[in-house]
């Protein structure tokens, strides 16, 4: 039997949805199952159980396509290739498909303000939406002020629906506020349009695509929400077919800081 708006809706609610509530959506719709309505039936899910009040909020990012085939290039080279390319309109770019398919579905939803950033667009629908995702920090856009920095000060909550166990964007947070040494950092270049015109911008962040210092374990995020879930800090379910987790998003942020200070910086060399 296929699921519905309203039974994903009674199965969210046992969770521990509430209303009111400010949550962070990562989702999986195959691991969810069939719905009648797909995505969009999820979407409602989800606002019909957080209700007016509550606020939801996604990650979606931004489909930079041709930026694979420069990013190995020096600076100059990028500049001049991108330069070559069509600027992509951050206003109304499609989400980035590596997201998935809900991401897309999320930003067409009536509604749902877009953050305008090169690199990393939130979306979000709600009273808090405006707040959130607006005016995110061009550089460092995952740290301090930004989109989850917003989110945490909501006492917001992380909804995970089958996604994968490195899907945790709120752990980019915990990276800035980890006490590591020599933090690996990324510049990015992108060819944008806004209301500004048409540009190339470089972007400064800590690493958010190979991770803040090597570790012997390979992705760290994985680790850290294994143990994070084995703490019994998550309510975990089932919403549709898919393994349902939801959690405080200062919890995981706090967790994951303190995991990673604790295992990512060097070990003195033996004598």
């Amino acid at each position: 039997m296929n699921a519905t708006r309203f039974s994903l809706g009674d199965d969210l609610a046992r969770l521990g949805l509430q209303p009111g509530d400010t949550v962070m959506v990562h989702a999986s719709l195959r691991a969810i199952g069939p719905v009648e309505g797909g995505a969009d039936s999820v979407i409602s899910a989800v606002c019909d159980s957080i209700g007016p009040a509550g606020t939801m909020v996604m990650v979606i990012g931004t489909d930079h396509a041709g930026r694979e085939e420069v990013k190995h290039l020096s600076r100059a080279e990028q500049i001049a290739a991108l330069e070559a390319l069509p600027p992509v309109d951050i206003r109304t770019a499609p989400a980035d498909p590596e997201i998935g398919a809900l991401a897309e579905a999320f930003r067409q939803t009536g509604g749902v303000v877009v953050g305008l950033h090169p690199d990393s667009r939130f979306a979000a629908i709600g009273p808090g939406a405006a707040h959130i995702v607006s005016e995110i920090p061009l550089n460092d856009y995952l740290g301090p002020d930004s989109p989850l920095d917003r989110l945490c000060d909501r006492q917001g909550m992380i909804l995970r629906l089958g996604a994968d166990t490195d899907t945790v964007t709120a752990l980019h947070l915990a990276e800035y506020y980890a006490g590591v040494a020599d933090k690996r950092r990324a510049s990015r270049h992108y060819h944008i349009t806004d209301d500004r015109g048409s540009r190339v911008v470089q972007v400064d962040s800590l690493d958010d695509s190979d991770g803040i210092a090597p570790w012997e374990g390979g992705d760290y995020f994985t680790e850290i929400l294994n143990e994070f879930l084995a703490s019994g800090k998550a309510k975990c379910g089932r919403v549709g077919r898919a393994r349902a987790e939801l959690f405080n998003a200062n919890d995981i942020v706090c967790f994951g800081s303190k995991w990673m200070t604790a295992h990512l910086n060097p070990r003195p060399s033996a004598r």
